[in-house]
């Protein structure tokens, strides 16, 4: 097991590495693996990736985020800004038709309630608002409404592995249980030259 001070200093090494990150305005304190991040962002996308460079690195058991973003005078918004710009860039970028999902900001924190048909549409949501300036954090409170059956996502599943790998789904299982689909089995493995 990695000692603290040895995951610390990785962490802090990959707090630099990343260019989303100004390493200075992020604190990092480990406990038995696990890592707590403190300090003030200047955007709620530095936040995420100080998150994400903490989790990539070998040894980190958990993450504790006690970081608060301050946003430079700048960058701050009204929030009705905020809730226009979202609402374009859902309808724009996301391609969610107006009115699927609805915009709540309070201080620069947006909330996303409404229902999609699929996930990466609620994925995307969350991401594009997450990098817009003046933001400061979001919940994403997006439904699914996943109309498809759990066979029939199955089904699908193996169709598409049989069109890219025809030889190799024959050797796959494919379960759907609870909204979660598990894929067991060996597929042939290419020797490298």
């Amino acid at each position: 097991m990695k000692e603290d001070w040895k995951i610390r200093q990785d962490v802090e090494e990959e707090l630099e590495w990343t260019p989303e990150v100004l390493a200075t305005r992020i604190g990092v304190q480990v406990a038995n693996g696990i890592v707590t991040l403190s300090g003030h962002p200047a955007s709620y996308s530095e936040k995420l990736a100080a998150e994400k460079a903490a989790c990539r690195v070998a040894g980190v058991r958990a993450v504790v985020v006690e970081m608060q973003v301050r946003l430079p005078h700048h960058d701050v918004r009204y929030d009705s800004d905020i809730a226009s710009a979202a609402d374009t860039l859902l309808r724009w970028t996301v391609g969610l038709p107006e009115g699927a999902v609805d915009v709540q900001v309070e201080k620069g924190h947006v909330t996303l309630r409404g229902d999609v048909d699929w996930a990466y549409q609620s994925h995307k949501a969350a991401s594009g608002i997450a990098h817009m300036r003046g933001v400061t954090g979001v919940t994403n409170l997006i439904q699914v409404r996943g109309d498809l059956a759990a066979v029939d996502i199955g089904d699908e599943i193996a169709r598409a592995l049989r069109r890219h790998a025809e030889r190799e789904a024959k050797h796959i299982e494919i379960k759907v249980e609870d909204g979660t689909v598990t894929l067991s089995g060996q597929g042939r493995q290419r020797s490298r030259t």
